[in-house]
């Protein structure tokens, strides 16, 4: 607490702050920014810097102490709402997936949403048939590679890039095939656009999971997509609510509710925190009324209780899909440059220099990657959108399977997946340094990229801890835990309750005075009024009257005149 106030004073005398923004390219972008300055600001600053118009899809994200995700919002101060000191250090990121990435008006556009996808590929979150996997993995290495060169590409070119957490041998050989005969003579810009089409037609397009926890204690992944409100759950999608089902999302404490079907609860799940599930619920309030309002002005703010004086106030601030489409179509201007680097192997984990992809602007630092464009700076950061779902069809669930399993298994019914699936490694937004030097070997063994932040945590020997221990791969540890986290889940239920009788009983004798005082001063003023005047007329009120109104009357009045007396003395 101290330490926290500490670093607020000291935030505090800083006039300005250095704030850096990781890009989807993996470059950052470094800025300086004015104590007051809000979040619209250092956004427009950044779409300034990669001459982005249409820009309402993305947002700058940022993770706090307690490795809790938030947007950053707009309308507000950015020092405010950083619970973490100067340098402030976020990312940009496609917050709303386009429901038809093909229809956006500018390449730039479309290259930033192709960028974020191949990420979602890399980290498990756009989950597709070996079959599907294969083309889009071949898009990858056609538009940023260019045609097959036996020259410059020599047998199993295509094993040294990282596209998947994991994948066999014989997909890895299907990608080159699918690379060297279907995907000749296209240029980067129709194999991103292809890729695009390719993804959006997939089950999980645009799924940002948060972890949760349903009635029953079993791990859930809630989603929310151009096209609706999926649960992910053992393996496979369970719900699914097109959003003009969803009625009104709310959340208390770590209980979020989901209304729909005339304002029935048809689903409750439980997140790990109080914080996440505040941030799921701001993130559907927001997902809601991007996608299915028709304009901005029918944006309300939103409640997260029934009660006014309990709970959370939000109002989503930015246009809706609809507008922006609308807007788009506008746009006139000579497609501005763009500048893509060709992929570089991640297996070898070498030490390389992304040149600049996007147009540059003063105050921007390019810096030397130890990865590859696959993982980039978010590696596990962005692994807090992964998911243990790896179906892609209604109802339909699979088993993980190893590498030789997945070799001999058949195209068209096998799914790209972890070898050992692990959600603790999936849900946290911060590396974790836990047997850090072991996971970076077995990362170059495996063939994944090298992550800088793994490799700094393991040279500081930093201990961190993941969120929801229960979700962690020590089972052991877990099942120590079990009874003590439900034992505290009780305690934490019946405070909640007795707190929220308290707080209703509070408030209702404040009211009740408040509506007394009010009926007192209207039945002693002079209103004519028949209620009233059929008040005053009662031996109840004569008695009030005369007993208790008018001797308190005459003592304010005196005291009043006492005070005065003092004043024309002074």
């Amino acid at each position: 607490m101290l330490s926290r106030f500490m670093s607020g004073s000291i935030r505090n005398l800083e006039r300005e702050y250095n704030c850096t923004v990781r890009l989807l390219d993996d470059t950052e972008y470094t800025c300086t920014i004015q104590r007051d300055a809000k979040g619209q600001y250092l956004f427009d600053l950044i779409c300034h810097h990669l001459n982005l118009l249409e820009k309402d899809y993305f947002g700058i994200r940022y993770v706090d102490p307690d490795k809790q995700r938030h947007w950053l919002e707009f309308t507000k101060s950015i020092a405010k709402q950083m619970k973490s000191q100067p340098p402030f250090t976020m990312c940009l990121r496609v917050k709303f997936y386009p429901p038809d990435p093909a229809a956006l008006k500018e390449e730039i556009t479309r290259y930033l949403v192709f960028l974020q996808i191949k990420r979602d590929l890399y980290h498990g979150r756009l989950l597709c048939k070996t079959s599907d996997a294969a083309m889009l993995a071949a898009y990858i290495l056609q538009a940023e590679i260019g045609d097959y060169d036996p020259g410059k590409h020599p047998e199993g070119y295509s094993s040294k890039f990282q596209f998947f957490p994991k994948h066999s041998e014989k997909l890895e050989r299907r990608i080159a095939d699918i690379h060297k005969t279907e995907l000749i003579g296209q240029t980067p810009e129709t194999s991103e656009l292809n890729f695009l089409q390719k993804a959006q037609m997939l089950e999980t397009y645009g799924v940002d999971p948060h972890p949760c926890k349903d009635v029953s204690g079993n791990p859930a992944f809630l989603a929310f997509t151009p096209f609706g409100f999926v649960v992910l759950q053992g393996n496979k999608r369970v719900h699914f609510l097109k959003w003009n089902e969803v009625t009104k999302l709310k959340f208390e404490g770590k209980t979020f509710h989901i209304y729909a079907n005339q304002k029935e609860i048809i689903l409750t799940y439980f997140a790990p925190t109080p914080e996440a599930c505040k941030h799921l619920w701001k993130c559907g309030v927001e997902n809601q009324a991007f996608y299915k309002l028709e304009k901005s002005s029918q944006v309300r703010t939103v409640s997260s209780s029934n009660l006014f004086f309990k709970g959370s106030r939000f109002r989503y601030s930015g246009r809706v899909a609809k507008e922006v489409m609308e807007q788009s179509a506008k746009i006139k201007r000579e497609p501005p440059e763009i500048h893509r680097a060709g992929l570089v192997p991640s297996r070898s984990c070498p030490s390389i220099t992304h040149g600049p992809r996007l147009s540059s602007v003063p105050r921007t630092r390019r810096r030397a990657v130890h990865i590859s464009i696959m993982e980039g700076l978010e590696s596990l950061r962005d692994s807090a959108h992964s998911t243990p779902v790896r179906s892609v069809s209604h109802g339909e669930s699979f088993m993980p399977r190893s590498r030789s399993q997945a070799t001999d298994a058949s195209e068209g019914s096998a799914v790209i997946s972890d070898e050992a699936y692990s959600p603790s490694d999936s849900v946290l937004p911060t590396p974790v340094a836990e047997h850090s030097m072991e996971l970076a070997v077995s990362r170059q063994i495996n063939g994944a990229p090298c992550s800088i932040e793994e490799e700094k945590e393991s040279e500081a020997g930093t201990p961190t801890h993941g969120e929801g221990g229960d979700f962690g791969a020590d089972g052991r540890s877990a099942q120590e835990g079990a009874g003590g986290d439900s034992a505290l889940s009780e305690v934490e239920q019946v405070n909640k309750f007795v707190l929220s009788v308290l707080r209703l009983l509070l408030v209702t004798i404040g009211l009740l005075f408040v509506l007394l005082l009010l009926l007192i001063i209207l039945t002693e003023s002079d209103l004519d009024i028949a209620f009233l005047r059929d008040i005053r007329q009662t031996p109840e009120f004569e008695q009030f009257h005369y007993e208790y109104f008018c001797p308190l009357r005459r003592w304010f009045a005196c005291k009043l005149r006492w005070v005065g007396e003092l004043l024309i003395n002074k």
